[in-house]
């Protein structure tokens, strides 16, 4: 099973001086790689990605400030100690100039080796806290840093990168909380149009009745309160990217004007006469399979044919686990640096947890789960810091409690009914609870639409505190 222990790489041709250090290493909680030669430590830092590398300066083929020079290029963030028996002050600024955090001169105190490791771990952690901050800050971040090194997600950025440079319009598909948002921004960033606009909509969270203003904008007097002409999201990325996100939920009458502008290549504001014309390209998403709501008229198939230009699916985190440690250390990372803490990591119990947990709510509940840890735990993430019961899906959660028997002479059909009632009205708590109360989040997990789980809400009377309602 892979591990999140903190690693320490100790390069030295004497097996001694590696079993010595490795034995101290691990008497203070710390994993190690050993590498008796530069060639095997210039691969592990390839596959392993050591924290702290302790470097012997003398060695025979690749020597000590040979392999500094290259495990810099590999990986500036990795601490690297040299060993030397040949130390002074001469030595010492060599070693600096050369990139080395330190030297240890032989023989060693253990006392000194453990000071000085800890000191490097320290450092190793806020370098790669600054990295990861400044990754998610750039706009250009690789879309594999931020969701994964799987071969799903080499599969996901490269259909990404085929189709950037393209002015298609895309659907992006997958399940709630896997990252649709993060493609659609890969894609605006690789395109053409990155110095434009990316403006993303949330179709399920604005309601019917305004919808098409929000979306097109609207005249001076359009309505009540129209009190000047205001613009559209859609005209506001002019030049740029409209992302559309869960379309499945769009009004049917928006969808027949929204097929119209793709036709005409212009749109009317609500309440206006004179036509805009806007140069914007279009991605949409859904949680949903279009088709089948295309089956039961939820959505319109000719709009459905002039959106999926290109199609890119996200798969669920539940089948792509090898990238589960990497998003684990990314995120445990980025949350340290926010809080100021220096959790180390995960124990046995809470990785093996993570591994097999299926994330019904994908990388955003993951990440929800790992912040948690962070700001409960002290030095590692234990089991009882992930709250992961609490974390699985509404409608699965719970065991819905039906009347026993007797049913007091009713029919089946009644029961059924009654019972009906009482599995919905759980089920509608439980993702209410799971949503903090959100409804339009709610419906995007219960694959039903919002004008539905707006009116459940009010017949079932199911209420959660601090929940959006009327």
């Amino acid at each position: 099973m892979t591990e999140l222990r903190t690693r320490v790489l100790i390069v030295d041709d004497e097996e001694d001086i590696c079993r010595i250090l490795s034995q101290l290493l691990k008497k203070e909680g710390l994993g190690t790689l050993v590498a008796y030669d530069g060639e095997t430590a210039i691969k592990l830092i390839h596959t392993e990605t050591p924290d702290v590398m302790l470097l012997d300066v003398r060695m025979p083929g690749l020597d000590g400030m040979e392999v500094l020079r290259m495990a810099r290029e590999l990986d500036p963030d990795i601490p690297v100690i040299l060993i030397t028996a040949y130390a002074g002050i001469l030595g010492a600024i060599e070693a600096m100039k050369a990139g080395a955090y330190h030297y240890l001169p032989k023989p060693f105190d253990n006392h000194e080796v453990v000071e000085l490791v800890h000191r490097a771990l320290k450092e190793s952690g806020r370098r790669k806290r600054i990295r990861n901050l400044s990754a998610d800050r750039r706009k250009d971040t690789p879309l594999r840093i931020l969701m994964g090194p799987s071969d799903a997600i080499l599969k996901l950025v490269l259909n990404v990168n085929r189709v950037a440079g393209s002015d298609f319009n895309v659907v992006i598909l997958g399940e709630t909380g896997s990252g649709k948002e993060l493609v659609a921004k890969a894609i605006h960033q690789a395109s053409c149009r990155a110095k434009g606009p990316f403006v993303p909509v949330d179709c399920g969270a604005i309601p019917e009745t305004i919808f098409e203003s929000e979306l097109f904008g609207y005249e001076k007097g359009a309505f009540t309160g129209a009190e000047a002409r205001r613009q559209g999201r859609y005209e506001t990325a002019h030049e740029g990217t409209l992302f559309l996100d869960e379309i499945s939920n769009m009004p049917l009458g928006s969808q027949a004007k929204l097929l119209r502008i793709l036709q005409e290549k212009v749109f009317y504001r609500v309440g206006g006469n004179a036509p805009v014309k806007v140069n914007v390209r279009l991605l949409v998403a859904s949680n949903q399979d279009l088709e089948h709501e295309i089956e039961r008229g939820a959505f319109r198939q000719d709009l459905f044919f002039r959106l999926s230009e290109f199609t890119i699916s996200i798969p669920p985190l539940r089948e792509r686990k090898e990238d589960i440690p990497y998003l684990a250390k990314r995120f445990l990372d980025i949350t340290n640096a926010e809080l100021n803490k220096d959790v180390k990591g995960f124990s046995e119990e809470a990785l093996e947890t993570l591994l097999n947990y299926n994330w019904p709510g994908n990388v955003r509940q993951f990440q929800s789960t790992i912040r948690r840890g962070v700001l409960l735990a002290d030095e590692m993430i234990g089991q009882k810091h992930l709250d992961i019961k609490r974390a699985a899906v509404p409608g699965l959660a719970f065991t819905p409690k039906i009347q026993g028997l007797p049913w007091k002479e009713l029919s089946l059909k009644e029961i059924v009914r009654q019972s009906k009632i009482v599995v919905e009205k759980e089920v509608l708590l439980e993702a209410l609870k799971y949503t903090g109360g959100n409804k339009a989040k709610a419906a995007r997990l219960l694959k039903i639409d919002y004008k539905t789980i707006h009116t459940k809400v009010k017949q079932l009377k199911v209420f959660v505190k601090g929940g959006d309602y009327d």
